[in-house]
């Protein structure tokens, strides 16, 4: 758990760095790159980080990218489908 917290608070503190002039990111949410090699941004909830299959996740991204993600932002390991069929059915709780 520790690990996830210091992915998260490295990650997120890169991403506000790196978007603090864009205005797509709405409070309450964060941007995330998904993908092995072609990297898609998504912009999804902070409530996902609470949710053990998105925590599965970070741990796969820490397994990956240990605390330095490629990209500057969080990076997430997995195929955009996969990534989707993990989070749609958490936006509907």
């Amino acid at each position: 758990m520790m690990a996830i917290q210091r992915i998260l608070r490295r990650s997120l503190s890169s991403v506000k760095r790196s978007i603090s002039s864009r205005t797509d990111v709405l409070k309450g949410r964060f941007a995330v790159f998904v993908g092995k090699s072609k990297k898609k941004r998504f912009v999804i909830p902070v409530l996902y980080l609470n949710h053990p299959l998105f925590q599965d996740l970070l741990c796969q991204a820490e397994e990956e990218f240990g605390v330095d993600h490629p990209t500057g932002g969080l990076t997430i390991p997995c195929s955009e489908g996969l990534f989707v069929d993990i989070t749609s059915p958490l936006g509907r709780r």
